[in-house]
């Protein structure tokens, strides 16, 4: 019984492995947001972020070659991410952010071709367009954290808040893309005002693509129901 259920439990986890995913970044956002000013409890928020990064690689590495280009790209950012408890090695932390940002990078790329595969609109093929616009925000942010390492003061920060704070950057990067622009965290210099502008533009660019191939699909799938 136990090995004829195993198979349906793999398979269910695949079927929804962007659901899955999409949970997984809000999670992490709301682990974030609540528990980040506890230094003893921010080991949570590290975890949630390298569950992030082991889903994401079952989610779109079904080929070995993926497999083996998603796992050369997390390993340096694991060991960046957990190694900051034990030492404070720039040059580390450096390495971990780029691979973070071709990770992510990598990831929108595997699952943007999956979608331009589909020729159905169903419930994983949405959740698959969202994990993309999730993954965009979560990019940005790790460049936003490399750019305040490598040129620090990039970024006005409310009340003095430290730029290790990686919540700030994601809750920057969020409102960037979303063209909130609450004004609270400004970019003070060409650099900074450039990555911003960037994300926006792709941010807004991709909501409009987006909605018009869903709804081109949709409208396609309905004709040739009707027909």
């Amino acid at each position: 019984m136990a090995d004829k259920e195993k198979p349906d439990v793999r398979q269910l986890l695949f079927e929804n492995r962007f659901l899955f995913l999409l949970i997984l970044f809000f999670l992490t956002l709301l682990v974030g947001s609540f528990i980040h000013d506890y230094l003893k409890l921010r080991y949570i928020f590290d975890l949630a972020i390298s569950d992030i990064f082991i889903f994401a690689i079952y989610a779109i590495a079904e080929k070995i070659h993926k497999l083996i280009t998603t796992i050369c790209l997390a390993v340096p950012m694991f060991v960046s991410l957990w190694t900051k408890y034990f030492t404070d090695l720039e040059t580390l932390s450096v390495v971990g952010e780029i691979c973070g940002i071709f990770f992510f990078g990598y990831s929108i790329y595997c699952i943007a071709n999956y979608l331009l595969k589909q020729r159905e609109i169903d419930r994983e093929t949405i959740f698959a367009a969202l994990v993309i616009y999730m993954l965009m925000a979560f990019m940005w942010a790790r460049a936003y954290s490399l750019l305040e390492v490598l040129s620090p003061g990039s970024f006005g920060f409310p009340e003095g808040n430290v730029f290790q704070n990686r919540v700030v950057y994601l809750y920057y990067s969020f409102v960037t893309i979303t063209t909130l622009g609450y004004g609270d965290i400004t970019p003070l210099t060409d650099k900074a005002s450039g990555l911003a502008i960037v994300e926006a533009i792709i941010g807004q660019f991709y909501l409009v693509v987006l909605v018009a191939w869903l709804v081109g699909m949709y409208i396609s799938k309905r004709q040739n129901e009707a027909g």
